[in-house]
C-alpha cells in the first residue's frame, strides 16, 4: 500500500509520515533518498537524522528503491524530489527516461507486500523557475507526484504542519 503524502517546504510532511510510520510499526525504515552536494545539506540531513529515534532502521538510496528490503515492512521514503533529481541527472536531463524509470520503480513498490509513506515537495505553489532546465523539472515532478498519487491508496496534503486528506 501507498500513502502519500505531499505540500509546501517546511510544511510537517517528514514529521507527520515518521508520526505515522511509528503508529504503525514499532521499528519502521527511513530511505533517504538524497545525495549530499554541499555542506549546508549536509546539516540538514544531520538535523532530519537527530529527528529519529534508535527504532529506525535508514537505508540511504539515490534510485532503485524498489530493490531495497522493504518487504512486508512500513517505509517512508523521503522525498520524490531528490528522487527524481537523481534520475534526472542519470538520465542527462531527459524527463521522458526519468519519468518512465520513476514509474518503473513506483508500479515495482506497489507491487511490495507492505506500507510505503511517500514524501514528496508540491511543485507549483511558488515562484515560476527562470530557466529552461527549472521549468522542465517542475514539468517532471507534477507528472510523477499525479501518478504516485494516482497509485495511493491515501493521499494528504500538509499546510502549515496541518494534514488535509485528499483521497
Amino acid at each position: 500500500m501507498i500513502i502519500y503524502i505531499s505540500g509546501g517546504a517546511r510544511s510537517g510532511k517528514s514529521r507527520y509520515a515518521q508520526q505515522m510510520a511509528l503508529q504503525l510499526s514499532e521499528n519502521p525504515v527511513y530511505v533517504a533518498t538524497a545525495r549530499i552536494w554541499d555542506e549546508n545539506f549536509a546539516k540538514r540531513v544531520e538535523l532530519h537524522k537527530a529527528d529519529r529515534g534508535p527504532e529506525w532502521s535508514v537505508l540511504e538510496k539515490e534510485h532503485n528503491i524498489h530493490l531495497l528490503p522493504l518487504e512486508n515492512r512500513i517505509a517512508v521514503i523521503d522525498c520524490v524530489t531528490l528522487w527524481l533529481t537523481n534520475l534526472f541527472v542519470r538520465f542527462e536531463e531527459d524527463t521522458e527516461k526519468t519519468l518512465d524509470a520513476f514509474k518503473a520503480e513506483i508500479d515495482a513498490i506497489d507491487g511490495l507486500a507492505g506500507t510505503f509513506i511517500i514524501i514528496s515537495n508540491e511543485i507549483g505553489m511558488g515562484v515560476h523557475a527562470e530557466t529552461e532546465l527549472g521549468r522542465k523539472f517542475t514539468d517532471l515532478q507534477g507528472w510523477a507526484n499525479q501518478y504516485v498519487a494516482s497509485k495511493a491508496e491515501k493521499a494528504i496534503f500538509m499546510v502549515s504542519g496541518l494534514p488535509m486528506s485528499l483521497k
